[in-house]
């Protein structure tokens, strides 16, 4: 079996500051929404970055901007 580490230093560092942030940001989102289960899925279960992405993307709840309803006068 070819040892993958050696060859592919390069790619190891990204693929882990990814995971922290998705990661991290994914149990910050559940456990503000008090989703017990979720957050301890992502917790325990290393996934580099996919089921963080999952969550993020498919079972978090959308951020939905509100429109003021007067234009702001730029001078």
């Amino acid at each position: 079996m070819p040892n993958f580490f050696p060859e592919n230093r390069w790619l190891f560092l990204p693929v882990l500051l990814l995971e922290m942030v998705l990661k991290g940001f994914a149990l910050w989102k559940a456990a503000r929404r008090e989703q017990k289960y979720w957050f301890i899925a992502l917790l325990v279960l290393n996934t580099v970055g996919i089921l963080p992405l999952i969550y993020l993307l498919f079972f978090s709840e959308k951020i939905h901007f509100k429109q003021s309803a007067k234009p702001s006068k730029r001078k």
